[in-house]
């Protein structure tokens, strides 16, 4: 029996399935914002939509797809050059975040060293006779001293030899000292006092800050004396009768005696 296609019944066209399918990924597309004003004029390009009866369809270009293709490309792109472009700022911050903290640890440490060598210096004690000796010693008795005994010690020294002071300090007393002769008086950093006796020439003058080290004047043989040497004394004050054992107070201020 032969069967004949029932009048007015009409088969879609693969065209028309075609443009269905596309019809359903413009939906899609639109509803994600991506095809806009781009896909507008070339969707008014398109044939009409076949009137079947059935919900008219929108046939979507290959050129169009193509500059979809491409501006989702470019966005994509662009989503990169951005992501690197942050982490690049990331890592020059933190480049230098680590580079300042280095600066202030080095400054921390060079203001560190300073205060270490200041201090160093404030506390570093000479002899005042390099090379010397101690001739005659701390109490030693005898007529030739008014209290019976040294108030001192003596240091081996021809006349002219260069005296430093100790250490740092400020001169309170710089002249003639009696049986000292020409003498001068010291007031350490520490407080304590340093005297310098029977020189033959000063070199510095009261108020005048002096450094450990610093020649303050010439060994001779001024005053009460039997021939040529340095009288130091080391003291509590300025004032005769004072006094502390020199050697012991240079070693106890880092000086080999």
């Amino acid at each position: 029996m032969a069967f004949t296609r029932a009048p007015g019944k009409h088969r879609r066209t693969r065209g028309t399935q075609r443009g269905t399918v596309r019809a359903a990924g413009v939906a899609a597309l639109t509803g994600t914002g991506v095809i806009g004003s781009l896909a507008a004029p070339a969707l008014a390009a398109e044939p009409a939509a076949a009137h079947t009866g059935l919900t008219p369809v929108v046939i979507l270009g290959d050129e169009v797809a193509d500059r979809i293709d491409a501006q989702a490309a470019a966005q994509h792109e662009a989503a990169r050059e951005a992501a690197e472009a942050a982490a690049r700022k990331a890592a020059e911050e933190q480049a230098r975040e680590k580079a300042a903290k280095a600066a202030a640890e080095a400054r921390a440490e060079k203001e560190r060293a300073a205060r270490e060598a200041e201090r160093v210096r404030l506390n570093t004690f000479v002899s005042p006779i390099p090379g010397s000796y101690v001739s005659t010693g701390y109490k030693t008795g005898g007529a030739v001293w008014s209290s019976g005994s040294h108030t001192g010690v003596d240091f081996h020294a021809a006349t002219g030899t260069p005296v430093q002071s100790v250490g740092i300090g400020t001169v309170v007393e710089a002249g003639w000292g009696g049986s000292y002769g020409n003498q001068v008086v010291i007031r350490m950093n520490d407080g304590t006092y340093t005297q310098y006796g029977h020189l033959s020439s000063i070199g510095v003058s009261v108020g005048q800050q002096v450094a450990a080290g610093q020649q303050i004047g010439l060994s001779g043989a001024t005053g009460n004396v039997t021939g040529a040497h340095l009288h130091f004394e080391a003291r509590t004050t300025a004032e005769y009768g004072s006094d502390l054992d020199p050697v012991a107070y240079l070693r106890a201020h880092g000086v080999g005696l």
